[in-house]
């Protein structure tokens, strides 16, 4: 599909080397997110900073999103989606540079929180973007191919970055992140087609569509279940240096990324009939993963194998329940999304932190356990708004 400045009626096949594009931009946007829990420790000490303390770069990225998302989205909503996707994507290789050049704390935050600005307007952006290459009936699987780009991340990128960075170094992994986004940035120039901005009278009204009934349940699970997740992944290196496995991590990632990879397949293959079935075998994976985790720490791998297919489909049922739930005001329902799972991920790491200082890296689980128990309840509960259990009959 070609590029142009006007706008592009979506097609009835699916335009993979744009979505594959798409899918790229995700897979920088999560890898950038989530790739110091691998390399906290190597991190920690070139900045000469404690562990608890590096774990907050994913803390103020999180930041960077929850106090920028909802403003910039509505400050560039009448802007044309290809520019601002190119600006975007250009703010992860300036914010990576930095970070990778950096040998104070204090400029690595700022790099950092530069990143979360960056991801916020992705995050926003690219679900819909894949949503309006395609006809209707093929939307759910453009969104699922588009966020496959989360669990590639999860299972190629951040073992991969670990295991750069124990070879060559942390900076290296990130000025790799750097190559890859500006390979990114012409692709997008060659693939992706140009969209229009929302008119004056449309743009994002957060009030009313929070009232909307579902809204509220899907947005209360995505807080809940990011911040069980993100406490626990955010000090995973530290968790199994507890265990004794630090030289493990790489590989523990690598199980949770392959898994991950699996369960977004599964959910792009089911999502339209069994959401409400998926949210509930997702949240039940994490927490049996949680329960492993704690009791029997030698089942690390079953563990982190349970965890990802918990996980891995997360966002695309997140993402589908939003819009689903939020019908006309589905654009407005998933920036007030991307704020809140960001708001949880920037909690975790306080959290995290907190708990490391306090109770030492065993506490991880027994809280990511306590943590998924009002996220069953509520999807559960929600069987006829968020979560319903009646079939989706359209995608």
């Amino acid at each position: 599909m070609s590029p142009t400045s006007a706008a592009v009626a979506p097609t009835q096949r699916l335009p993979l080397f744009a979505l594959l594009s798409l899918a790229t931009a995700v897979f920088i946007t999560s890898l950038t997110e989530t790739l110091p829990a691998g390399l906290l420790p190597a991190m920690s000490g070139s900045l000469d900073v404690s562990e608890s303390a590096t774990g907050q770069t994913v803390t103020v990225y999180a930041l960077g999103t929850v106090l920028t998302a909802i403003p910039l989205s509505t400050i560039t909503a009448g802007w044309r989606r290809k520019r601002l996707l190119l600006a975007a994507m250009g703010g992860f290789a300036v914010a990576n540079t930095v970070t990778a050049v950096s040998s104070e704390y204090s400029l690595t935050m700022v790099a950092r929180f530069v990143a979360g600005v960056a991801a916020g307007l992705a995050w926003a952006l690219l679900a819909g973007y894949a949503r309006r290459l395609v006809a209707p009936a093929l939307q759910g699987r453009a969104i699922a191919i588009a966020m496959a780009g989360i669990p590639v991340a999860l299972c190629l990128g951040v073992p991969a970055g670990t295991f750069v960075g124990q070879l060559t170094g942390w900076r290296t992994a990130f000025l790799a992140m750097t190559v890859l986004t500006l390979v990114l940035l012409a692709w997008i120039g060659a693939a992706v087609p140009d969209f229009p901005g929302q008119a004056e009278g449309a743009r994002p009204k957060m009030l009313p569509a929070l009232r909307i009934p579902g809204v509220a349940a899907v947005l209360f699970v995505t807080l809940m279940f990011v911040l069980a997740h993100t406490v626990l992944y955010a000090y995973l290196a530290t968790f199994l240096t507890g265990l004794g496995m630090g030289g493990d991590t790489d590989l523990v990632l690598l199980t949770f990324g392959l898994a991950s990879i699996a369960s977004i397949w599964i959910v792009g293959a089911q999502i339209h009939r069994r959401l409400r079935l998926l949210t509930v075998l997702s949240a039940l994976l994490v927490a049996v993963a949680a329960a492993l985790l704690a009791t029997e720490p030698a089942l690390v791998y079953a563990a982190a194998a349970l965890w990802g297919l918990g996980w891995g489909g997360v966002p695309t049922l997140l993402q589908t329940a939003a819009g689903d739930a939020g019908g006309e005001s589905a654009d407005t329902v998933q920036a007030m999304l991307v704020t809140l799972w960001n708001a949880a991920m920037a909690a975790g790491g306080v959290v995290g932190g907190v708990l490391l200082d306090v109770a030492g890296s065993g506490s991880f689980p027994w809280t990511v356990l306590v943590l998924m128990a009002p996220v069953l309840a509520v999807v559960l509960l929600a069987r006829r708004r968020g979560f319903p259990a009646a079939e989706r009959t359209s995608p």
